[in-house]
């Protein structure tokens, strides 16, 4: 079996989402995904990796891992290791098909069948059409534009309500980011009292309204400088979060310890991590609670692997990030299935429920607060076979 063709495909009304198909002479396909700076990974995948796959066997996906490691570019999440890790998904959704089995079992099987979710509470247009999330680009949509999952209007303003109706679905946790307006006032210098009474209001709602029967993630979205980051660590502590997500950038991993004893709930980091090596400097400071990492950033499944099993040596739960896309979504799910130190895994129901279902052809299936990995081999799903062809949607292909 040889690679023949790799696609990128792009579409306008998602500029962040980059999905990449690798086609082979036995009719194969395999499918993967990276979000944000959609046209910088393209361009890496193009101009450097297909020259590197293109007339290979796609099988031995170690050996394409390391030949695909650039001399610079490789530490972090930038483009050369986004564009390297949509192939990477892309490599393990082949070789699953390949075999006939799905990714998880390709991985080395399953530890569980399913497992528990958490709801990240965004919008259905959240960070759909910007590069990053802020004050300006929540993505709030006109009054008469709003659906049923419009979660990040809800925890701004009907918090108590949102978490009912999650715990009506079967799904028993859920993070919200009230903080970041406060941060983006004074670049997370410091947060007065008014605003920190504000941002708290959320919390104080669903713990009045449902005591201890949902739990609840505070993302902090990396806004803070480390004082300020740790005053709110301390202010959350009586709502009891299940933990506190991404407190301060994640440029100088010392300052993690620091807000870590600023309190007891535990620290949950590294989605913007990239590479094994990252992630060892993070866990040596014995700071962090839960190791997050993206799959389609930080280097695909086969990095993924090493991560989380130098996690479990440390003792340490391992949580994939999806906030992303489908495809991300189901690579994180059975990689989820898979590492045995898997905590909890993230989705957004406001994608899952609205958009994801227009842009492939399966998702993983939910059911009482559970996912588990869509049938068929490999990843289980595929791009829809119309979408190529919308309007707005660009191709572009190296091929042989």
């Amino acid at each position: 079996m040889k690679i023949t063709a790799i696609e990128t495909i792009r579409a306008e009304s998602h500029p962040n989402l980059l999905w990449i198909e690798l086609h082979t002479d036995q009719g194969l396909v395999g499918l993967g995904e990276t979000f944000y700076g959609a046209a910088q990974a393209e361009a890496h995948v193009h101009a450097y990796l297909a020259p590197i796959l293109l007339g290979r066997d796609p099988r031995p996906i170690e050996r394409h891992w390391r030949a695909m490691i650039p001399y610079c570019g490789y530490v972090g999440t930038g483009a050369e290791m986004r564009a390297l890790s949509a192939i990477d998904i892309a490599l393990w959704d082949l070789g699953g098909k390949a075999l006939g089995v799905p990714v998880h079992q390709l991985l080395g099987g399953a530890v569980r069948d399913e497992i528990r979710v958490y709801n990240t509470c965004a919008g259905y247009r959240y960070v759909q059409n910007r590069p990053a999330q802020g004050t300006d680009n929540f993505g709030l949509p006109e009054e008469a534009a709003r659906g049923e999952y419009e979660d990040l209007d809800a925890f701004l303003n009907r918090a108590d309500e949102l978490a009912a109706s999650l715990l009506e679905m079967g799904i028993g946790a859920m993070k919200i980011w009230p903080f970041d307006f406060a941060a983006e006032a004074n670049r997370g210098l410091t947060i007065s009292p008014a605003e920190l009474t504000k941002a708290l209001e959320p919390f104080d709602k669903i713990r009045r309204a449902l005591g201890d029967r949902i739990e609840v993630m505070a993302e902090l979205h990396a806004l803070w400088l480390k004082p300020a980051a740790c005053e709110i660590a301390r202010a959350l502590q009586p709502y009891r979060p299940f933990w506190i997500e991404d407190p301060v950038r994640m440029d100088h991993l010392a300052s993690i310890k620091d807000v870590a004893r600023a309190s007891t709930t535990k620290i949950a980091t590294g989605e913007t991590l990239g590479g094994r090596a990252q992630y060892r400097s993070l866990l040596e400071l014995d700071a962090v609670g839960v190791l997050i990492m993206d799959i389609g950033w930080g280097g695909g499944l086969t990095e993924a692997r090493k991560v989380a099993a130098m996690a479990e040596a440390w003792h340490v739960p391992f949580a994939t990030h999806d906030c992303t896309g489908p495809v991300a979504l189901a690579a994180a799910v059975h990689f989820s299935l898979h590492a045995e130190n898997a905590l909890i895994q993230e989705m957004v129901r406001a994608f899952y429920f609205g958009w994801y279902g227009e842009m492939v052809t399966d998702l993983p299936p939910l059911r009482n607060g559970l996912i588990r990995a869509p049938e068929g081999p490999g990843l289980g799903l595929a791009l829809q076979p119309d979408l190529k062809r919308r309007p707005g949607v660009t191709v572009r292909r190296s091929a042989l």
